[in-house]
């Protein structure tokens, strides 16, 4: 393949499909069509400076050098990342398979009961090794489900206080984190020594750590009590491996459990990504932030899974939100719940005994030799003592190929794990200079603290033994759901583009996957080296002068964003700038992030066609001029326009003293024609997932970069394992979030080139116009820029018809189901509408089956409308069919079968099946069960 040759098989269309869609538009060229309906105020006609476009073949080959320059050395380090066995059936086919991690978020749950199925196993794994009731799908990591527990605490406390304790022998990242959200919260936060030191006499939370970051296991029952008798919430970070063997924190009273899964055969990826894990006890689950699974019923009352309660809490509550996760880890937590699928609970303790038997044996060893080891229990970590020697300790450990922690001159950390064997535990010893012990070793666990308690007792956790049994599991959770590797995904503002295998592959080479955060510094090159580099293309392509890669979701690029304008203002003495003024049509996390930054929410309204009012912006501006600290736009508009009016915006809010702050989730619409860092932003978080080809893994992985001109570098995110630095709050648990992923982005920047990210925008741009030239007729096109011309999504209004026949836009989402296709963007950012967005990975093909779809499905709403088939009795009431319903002796409705199950275009051969037919979520919501039900639950 040549270098050139790789756009063209990253965007659909070829030259003459573009000269069609062209011709339907009424446009030469993707040039003439972008001059159109870009601002010329902001439009740039400049080159990207990026290196020329390599084939895949020369991308996967540098790849390869700059991870030759990383060293996969054995890592003993521990704190929270542990080597661990990633099972190859669950490495082949989940995270290499794009039947997985091409899937978008599990919104439509009739398409998604395989993700959905295994985020309940998931659910209930944490749920049961915790002992609380409901545990969520899923964290951004342990540090940002720590914080998540600080604030859940803050709300359900029936304390008055605002001091909140993290326990001294808490994992330092977490403490950076936890430190970092709640400053602007107004949240003080005491680190103490609680083996030593009294809690205080006033507080709302506590933070403990089990087993602690030193490696000890302590009983925290009475902590617990104390903590409860003035009103105040416990969170236990619990290491789930050890949990097979140490009693759980709900079986102490612990309120909150938080964690990460990273252990369970995920790899390291020096840094992420992993699946955080929050559960909680019963009366808070209602409160528990990010996305739950629950169990409901279809319409034929069935069982069936779908996403409960606060799914989407930012666009409901806004700025009254409590939390801005919107996302989850669904890819490594499928994983994490695979993995304990495939091992169960036997597995699970064996593993965990064998880790704990060679951290006894490495314990047991050292004091034979004389070294000083803490006089405490532990389960996978060993503190030593050695005065003065600790450097020169893990300086020889990691000539011998182990890196070990250096707590600091006189004390080192040693973790064992899965991967741990006796030779390894002997060249420690050796680093020590000590020979080791031979023969039996007692175990260090006390016996008041072991697990008498039973866990992952339902089936699914102990069938699936062989791998053949595992394989055949998740082929059948795989066919349940709908991904990119069956068909368009249109989502307006998601942008699910190709994954290209050439950009996926180097995920799971070693040099990349098993690298632990905290390696030393010569032995990470090749990572420093590659984020270097994708941060510098960033900053080329968006314009901006500097990027952090740390902010692992676009939420906590939102975050991380306003952190670094607020510490901008107090930096010059404006400590009184604290509103941020937000459209009416933003993304709800917008409010919710300006909130958690510690901003006033003023929002300002939108006019008929959707874009900002800039009288009611000038009015806004007016009257909170002495207090504006910034405003939050997206670009182009959360209603897919470019909006003309975006540089005066700008101007007035730099007028007023305030900065501006671009929402990049639409990013993918400038590349290469507009850089908001030149055209007045003053910062943006941008979405990887979205405009640079991380796949969307079910609803993650994801990574949100920030975004700053030079004036807010110095605020950018500081490394959770460094030294505090004021004003630079952590916003992830890993200096580089999840770097593990990010030879993603690296390889689609390099094979594209500045030439094929240009196209690539040019053709997503004349995609979604072509799709709104083909069904204008048929649906209202809801808002248009220049020339009646929109951005790359469209809005397809179904409010006339919703009032003309009674069929809703939820009827239309479940018929196209039955057409082979997942539903766009349904009632965002306007209630009864379709956001279209068709990408430019779509070939012409496609978006004619999808037009030709809705045309279809237009005409089927008319025969409802015209009476020929009755409101509450026709394909899309009852959409979708399954093939049950159609293969049924039962058939009373007044279509025939194959109206149902093949409408027009659709293949008898090819055709995707439902598993389950429409879901009642309110039913689920009545009702909640959020872990794995009983078989006989189904049976009924």
């Amino acid at each position: 393949m040549t270098a050139e040759q790789f756009a063209d098989r990253h965007i659909g269309p070829g030259p003459d499909d573009e000269r069609r869609m062209l011709d339907a538009v009424g446009y030469a060229s993707i040039d003439e069509l972008m001059d159109a309906a870009i601002p010329e105020v902001i439009r740039w006609h400049g080159r990207l400076d990026l290196p020329p476009p390599a084939s895949e073949h020369e991308a996967l080959a540098e790849l390869r050098a700059l991870a030759a320059r990383n060293t996969v050395a054995v890592s003993m380090i521990g704190l929270g990342y542990h080597g661990t066995h990633t099972p190859a059936v669950i490495r082949r086919n989940v995270l290499e398979n794009p039947a997985w991690y091409t899937a978008y978020t599990p919104y439509q749950p009739e398409i998604s009961q395989g993700r959905l199925e295994a985020l309940l196993n998931f659910q209930t794994m944490v749920s049961d090794l915790t002992g609380l009731a409901t545990a969520n799908a899923s964290m951004l990591d342990e540090g940002t489900a720590a914080a998540e527990a600080m604030t859940l605490a803050r709300r359900a406390s029936k304390s008055g206080s605002r001091v909140y304790v993290v326990d001294a022998d808490a994992l330092p990242q977490t403490i950076a984190v936890i430190a970092g959200r709640a400053e602007p919260l107004g949240i003080e936060v005491r680190v103490l020594d609680l083996a030593v030191e009294p809690l205080p006499a006033e507080f709302f939370g506590v933070h403990l750590q089990y087993p602690g970051a030193s490696g000890a296991v302590r009983d925290h029952a009475p902590l617990v009590e104390a903590a409860h008798a003035v009103g105040a919430l416990v969170t236990v970070a619990a290491d789930l491996l050890a949990l097979t063997l140490l009693r759980p924190p709900g079986e102490i009273g612990a309120d909150i459990a938080a964690g990460t899964t990273q252990r369970f055969g995920v790899p390291m990826g020096f840094g992420g990504p992993h699946a955080g894990y929050l559960a909680v006890r019963a009366g808070l689950e209602r409160m528990l932030p990010g996305r739950l699974v629950g169990v409901s019923r279809d319409a034929a009352g069935a069982a069936a899974y779908r996403l409960a309660l606060q799914t989407r809490e930012q666009h409901i509550r806004r700025e009254k939100a409590t939390s801005n996760i919107c996302t989850a880890q669904v890819l490594l937590a499928v994983m994490a719940g695979m993995y304990a699928v495939y091992h169960g609970p036997d597995g699970l303790r064996e593993i965990a005994a064998r880790t704990h038997r060679m951290a006894a044996r490495l314990a047991a060893g050292l004091r034979a030799g004389g070294v000083e080891v803490a006089d405490v229990a532990f389960f996978d970590t060993v503190t030593a003592r050695v005065p003065g020697r600790a450097g020169q300790v893990v300086a020889e450990a990691q000539r011998r190929g182990v890196n070990l922690r250096l707590v600091d001159a006189d004390r080192v950390g040693v973790s064992c794990d899965e991967t741990t064997t006796a030779e390894q535990v002997a060249v420690v010893w050796a680093a020590f200079g000590v020979d080791g012990v031979a023969g039996e070793v007692p175990e260090m666990l006390p016996a008041a603290l072991a697990r008498t308690s039973d866990f992952l007792t339902h089936p699914v956790f102990r069938t699936h033994r062989s791998e053949t049994a595992m394989l055949r599991y998740l082929r059948r959770l795989a066919d349940f759901d709908y991904a990119l590797d069956r068909g368009m995904i249109p989502l307006g503002s998601c942008t699910m583009k190709l994954n290209a295998t050439a950009e996926m592959e180097p995920v799971s080479w070693a040099e990349f996957a098993n690298i632990h955060p905290l390696a030393p510094a010569e032995q990470t090159a090749g990572y420093r080296e590659l984020i270097g580099q994708l941060e510098g293309w960033l900053a080329e392509v968006t314009g901006y002068d500097a990027v952090s890669v740390q902010p692992n979701a676009g939420s906590q690029g939102e975050l991380a964003g306003l952190l670094a304008i607020r510490a901008w203002h107090r930096s010059r003495g404006d400590q009184h700038r604290d509103v941020c003024l937000i459209p009416s049509s933003a993304h709800g996390t917008n409010a919710a992030s300006a909130v958690m930054a510690g901003m006033r929410v003023v929002v300002v309204g939108c006019d008929a066609d959707g874009n900002v009012d800039l009288v009611d912006l000038d009015a806004k501006i007016d009257a909170h001029r002495d207090t504006l600290a910034a405003i939050m736009v997206t670009y182009p508009s959360t209603h897919g326009v470019y909006e003309t009016g975006i540089a005066s915006l700008c101007a007035k809010v730099h007028d007023a003293g305030g900065q501006v702050y671009v929402d990049g989730a639409n990013l993918n619409a400038l590349v290469g024609f507009a850089r908001p860092g030149r055209f007045g932003a003053d910062v943006s978080h941008l979405n990887l997932h979205k405009t640079f080809c991380i796949p969307h893994g079910g609803g993650g992985p994801g990574v949100g970069p920030v975004a700053v001109r030079a004036h807010l570098a110095p605020f950018l995110p500081a490394d959770p394992a460094g030294a505090p630095v004021p004003g630079r709050p952590a916003i992830a648990a890993a200096r580089y979030g999840s770097a593990g992923i990010l030879p993603i982005p690296w390889a689609y920047l390099r094979m594209m080139g500045a030439d094929g990210l240009a196209r690539a925008t040019g053709v997503a741009v004349l995609a979604a116009n072509y799709v709104a030239a083909r069904l204008r007729e048929h649906f209202p096109v809801l808002y248009a820029g220049n020339k009646g011309l929109v951005a790359h999504e469209c809005i397809l209004d179904l409010r006339p018809v919703t009032k003309a026949t009674g069929v809703s836009v939820d009827d239309v989402a479940k018929r196209l189901i039955d057409y082979g296709f997942h539903a766009p963007t349904m009632s965002f950012p306007v209630a009864g509408t379709l956001m279209v967005e068709p990408t430019e990975s779509e070939d012409l093909a496609e978006l004619d089956r999808f037009c030709d779809a809705m045309i279809a499905i237009r005409a089927e709403i008319d025969k409802v409308g015209s009476g020929a088939w009755p409101t509450g009795d026709n394909p899309l009431a009852n959409a979708p069919h399954t093939a049950e319903m159609v293969g049924g002796d039962d058939w009373p409705h007044p279509y025939p079968r194959s109206v149902g199950a093949w409408p027009a275009g659709v293949e008898r051969a090819g055709k995707y099946w439902p598993p389950v037919r429409r879901v009642d979520g309110g039913y689920g919501d009545r009702n909640l069960v959020c872990s794995c039900p009983s078989p006989q639950a189904y049976e009924s």
